[in-house]
């Protein structure tokens, strides 16, 4: 029983694949959808409203033209004219992260720029939270958790004539194995596809590539190492090493994609 309970769980992604599926740039990955580009962007447009206005936009100019002229190289090189482009610096000097939301909403925190040092190290970062949204991570995220909550429902009436204890035993099965065993890799997925979209765009944009692995370096130390072990498995990053280890691997293959030797 708990194996058919789990194969619900494996299953209902791999249904919903067959009837909403998009193609990611670069990569060629096939990945569900069930969100359209227009609620994802309605959703994005009002999450960067609200963002901006509960914090504290950067008034150092030099800082915020960095930003803006690293942004819109990217942008460039993305060949997404339909996007609404913004880019903002929001002053927390603790958080070291920026974040792309869909329609090319991008928010920069000057925690980030001491461990860039630099607009190559700032693109490294920018070029990945870009990627993300000209992949559509967001709604296929949302799209993955749509499928996982019907399975989850689906459970319940089928379970309805089982004793509380052994309903509880398998929906707890199943969010273990959904959970762990579709969510979690799909967002590691994700989060290498974003670096690999990300290598491509920012030697587009004329960058040096090689400037992630040193910016990756900067970044492990900085957050105290990469993890291993079952923190990393049930992490949704790649460890730093790991990540290192591929964008290495993908540098070449930017460089080729920027005509550059």
């Amino acid at each position: 029983m708990k194996e058919f309970i789990l194969g619900i769980g494996r299953l209902l992604p791999c249904l919903a694949l067959l009837l909403a599926c998009q193609t990611v740039p670069v990569t060629g990955r096939r990945g569900l959808m069930l969100v359209s580009v227009a609620q994802e962007r309605e959703m994005g447009e009002k999450s960067y409203r609200e963002t901006l206005a509960k914090s504290k936009l950067s008034t150092d100019e030099k800082a915020v033209a960095m930003v803006r002229r690293v942004g819109k190289k990217l942008a460039d090189a993305s060949g997404r004219s339909d996007f609404g482009w913004e880019f903002n610096l929001i002053v927390e000097d603790k958080t070291i992260n920026a974040w792309c939301l869909p329609g090319g909403k991008v928010a920069v925190y000057t925690g980030l720029l001491p461990v860039a040092k630099d607009e190559a190290g700032l693109a490294v970062v920018m070029g990945h939270e870009i990627a993300h949204a000209l992949a559509r991570h967001g709604a296929e995220r949302m799209s993955q958790e749509m499928v996982a909550q019907s399975g989850a429902a689906v459970l319940s009436v089928a379970l309805a004539k089982q004793a509380p204890q052994s309903q509880d035993l398998y929906q707890r099965a199943y969010a273990t194995g959904v959970g762990v065993g579709a969510l979690l890799p799909f967002s590691r997925a994700h989060e290498s596809e974003a670096d690999h979209i990300g290598l491509m765009l920012m030697a587009k944009a004329g960058y040096d590539p090689d400037a992630a692995v040193n910016f990756w370096r900067r970044m492990s130390t900085a957050t105290g190492g990469s993890g291993g072990g079952l923190q990393k498995y049930l992490s949704t990053h790649p460890s730093n090493g790991d990540r290192i280890r591929q964008i290495q691997a993908w540098v070449p293959e930017a460089r080729a994609a920027a005509g550059v030797q």
